[in-house]
C-alpha cells in the first residue's frame, strides 16, 4: 500500500526544490475577473521550467532517491509534460531516463523529452499500453518507476505550486487545478488545507473525459467511458491514491466542453498576452462559464498547469470555437 502524503511532505518538498525550480508569479486582470465575475489570481506553471508544473513532483521524486537506487536510472509513462520533467530531473541529477509516451504525443513535447537526453519509447495511445510498456522497462533495466501521479513524493512535489500561490496570495478563498490522474489536484487541496484549512478547492476538467468527475460523485474509480479531448494532457484516470485524497478534501470538480476549452485558451491569450495550453484553459473554461455558483464574487486561485502548445497546430485554426476571438464586453484594462 503506498504511503499517504501529509501537508508536512510538501514542505519538505518546497525546501528540497528550493534551487531546482522557478517561483513562478501571479498574474490577474479585471478584464477577466469582469467576464467572469469572480477575483482571480492565475499561478503561471506555464512559465516553469519544462514549461509545465511537472517539473516540481519530478524532481522532488528524483532528488527523493538514495545513490544507490537513482544510479540504476528512473523510468516513467507519460502524455508528455511529465515524461520532459523527468528527463530533467534525471539529466541534472546525472542518471538515465526511459521515457514511454503514447502515439499522438504533441511534438513540442517530445523534443523536450529527447532534449534532455531521455531514452523515448512510443507505445498504444491507451493508459494500459502505457503502464504495461514502462512495466516492462523496469523489469529490463531495473529502474525505479517514477509515476506521474500516483505516487507521494510526486504529489508533494506538485502542492508546492499551490503552497507557494498561499504565500504570495494569502487571501484567495477557493483554489482550482485541473484534474488528469490526480496528482496535481490532490497536492493542491493538501497545500491549500495545510495553509487554510477553510479555503475550499476544485477540480475542472474536459467533458470528454469525465472520469474524475464520475469517480467523485460514485466514491468509487471509473477509468472508463472517455473520449478524446484536446486537452491531451487531461486524458488520465484517477487512481486509488488520488481518488481517496480528493474526496477527502475537493469540493467538486467542475466539467467544460471542448469549445468552451479552445475559446478559453483564446481568450486567455488575447487578454493576458501568455501561451497556455488546452489542459491550462480547462479551469479557464470552468470560470468563464459561470456554471460554479461558488466562484461567483469569490477570490479564486487557479494553477496554470503548463504552457507546451504546437504552434503549428493552434487549435483555433480552422476551428471556430465558441466565444473565441470575441471582443471583451466593456474592457476597463487588465
Amino acid at each position: 500500500m503506498k504511503a499517504i502524503p501529509h501537508f508536512a511532505d510538501i514542505r519538505m518538498a518546497q525546501s528540497r526544490l528550493g534551487p531546482w525550480i522557478h517561483r513562478t508569479p501571479i498574474v490577474r486582470s479585471r478584464s477577466f475577473d469582469q467576464l467572469c465575475g469572480a477575483l482571480v489570481s492565475f499561478k503561471c506553471e506555464n512559465l516553469q521550467r519544462g514549461g509545465a508544473f511537472k517539473a516540481r513532483g519530478a524532481i522532488n521524486a528524483v532528488r527523493s532517491l538514495d545513490d544507490v537506487t537513482a544510479v540504476k536510472g528512473v523510468i516513467t509513462h507519460s502524455s508528455g509534460n511529465h515524461g520532459a520533467a523527468l528527463a530533467l530531473a534525471a539529466h541534472e541529477r546525472g542518471i538515465a531516463a526511459d521515457v514511454v509516451v503514447p502515439v499522438g504525443t504533441p511534438k513540442i513535447k517530445i523534443m523536450a523529452i529527447e532534449r534532455y537526453g531521455a531514452r523515448l519509447h512510443l507505445c498504444e495511445p491507451t493508459l494500459r499500453a502505457r503502464e504495461d510498456a514502462a512495466d516492462a522497462l523496469v523489469n529490463v533495466r531495473g529502474g525505479t518507476l517514477i509515476h506521474p501521479f500516483d505516487d507521494p513524493a510526486v504529489i508533494a512535489g506538485q502542492g508546492t505550486a499551490a503552497l507557494e500561490l498561499l504565500e504570495d496570495a494569502p487571501d484567495l478563498e477557493v483554489l482550482m487545478a485541473p484534474v488528469s490522474g490526480g496528482g496535481l489536484l490532490a497536492g493542491t487541496a493538501l497545500a491549500a488545507h495545510g495553509m487554510n484549512p477553510s479555503a475550499v478547492v476544485f477540480g475542472a476538467e474536459p467533458l470528454a473525459a469525465d472520469d474524475a468527475a464520475r469517480s467523485f460523485a460514485a466514491g468509487r474509480l471509473i477509468q472508463d467511458g472517455n473520449r478524446p479531448t484536446i486537452a491531451d494532457g487531461l486524458r488520465a484516470t484517477l487512481s486509488p491514491l488520488t481518488l481517496d485524497l480528493i474526496r477527502a478534501h475537493v469540493a467538486g470538480i467542475a466539467t467544460v466542453d471542448e469549445d468552451e476549452i479552445v475559446g478559453a485558451m483564446r481568450l486567455f491569450w488575447d487578454i493576458f498576452k501568455l501561451v497556455i495550453e488546452p489542459s491550462s484553459a480547462v479551469p479557464v473554461a470552468a470560470l468563464l462559464s459561470r456554471r460554479t455558483p461558488a466562484f461567483l464574487g469569490r477570490r479564486v486561485g487557479v494553477i496554470l498547469s503548463g504552457g507546451n502548445v504546437d504552434l503549428d497546430a493552434l487549435p483555433w485554426m480552422g476551428h471556430r470555437a465558441q466565444g473565441a476571438g470575441k471582443p471583451l464586453e466593456k474592457p476597463d484594462g487588465s
